[in-house]
């Protein structure tokens, strides 16, 4: 089945009608102002990010709250995307549910919607020809995760999503929350073989585990960030493989008690 790609299309037509291959030096207030738009950043409760179409103009509200100026950034350009795609919400609000690339039950809960308006901020402010220019014959690793979300200016789950919906590296991602795995995902080019890991805890000698265990509290940095595990860490073996070394990077959120975890070969 085709991907449904309504949001990164109109995206591009977006990029298009402005005529910029790449909106990373434009303000969310600047671009939204050029479509009569009116963006604000205020307290809200219990949401993240709010499209509200009145009879003259759209006001987008962003939480100010927000720690992270690049996940406002990708907010932003989620409410965006509803409204350029979906013209029949009048009062819409998004929290990490909606906004997750990984709560694909939450986003389910919404139909089509979230996906596409998720789909268009990421073409939005990673297009695929710049985004691909950028990280050509760059290592994987966190510091390439990290380099994309400064160069793009946006989050770092949306850059790992970025990655695999354009199978750019052999990378295996898991989402857990609250404990237990409740997403995964691996790119085309990763040959493995997963067992049933959804609704069950990390295993017990993953770095995943290590910061449930830490109370998702930072416990690598700089390079030691890439931990060293076996491949039977997370996958199963063929009596015929070796347990060779692959490499998990882990990225927690207490707020939300969320952690991304990536795998991939060494």
């Amino acid at each position: 089945m085709k991907a449904n790609q309504k949001g990164s299309n109109k995206a591009k037509e977006i990029l298009d009608l402005i005529g910029y291959a790449d909106i990373s030096d434009i303000s969310m207030a600047d671009l939204m102002c050029g479509f009569d738009i009116l963006y604000k950043e205020e307290d809200l409760y219990n949401s993240d990010g709010k499209i509200i179409r009145g009879s003259f103009r759209t006001l987008i509200k962003v939480n100010k709250s927000i720690i992270s100026k690049e996940r406002k950034r990708f907010v932003a350009a989620h409410e965006l995307g509803h409204y350029f795609l979906h013209k029949k919400l009048e009062l819409h609000s998004d929290n990490t549910n909606t906004l997750n690339w990984f709560n694909v039950e939450k986003q389910a809960q919404r139909g089509l919607q979230e996906y596409e308006a998720n789909d268009f901020a990421s073409e939005l402010l990673m297009p695929e020809s710049v985004f691909r220019d950028f990280i050509k014959n760059e290592p994987f690793g966190p510091q390439l995760i990290k380099d994309i979300s400064t160069r793009f200016r946006t989050s770092l789950s949306s850059v790992i999503f970025r990655m695999l919906t354009l199978d750019i590296a052999p990378i295996f991602v898991v989402f857990i929350s609250n404990g237990k795995v409740h997403y995964w995902r691996k790119s085309n080019d990763l040959k493995v073989w997963i067992p049933d890991i959804t609704k069950l805890p990390p295993p017990e000698d993953s770095v995943a585990m290590e910061y449930l265990e830490a109370d998702y509290d930072f416990i690598y940095s700089g390079v030691e960030k890439a931990q060293l595990i076996s491949k039977s860490t997370w996958f199963k073996l063929n009596d015929w493989e070796d347990d060779i070394d692959f490499y998990e990077y882990c990225i927690p959120t207490k707020h939300y008690k969320t952690i991304i975890s990536l795998i991939w070969e060494a």
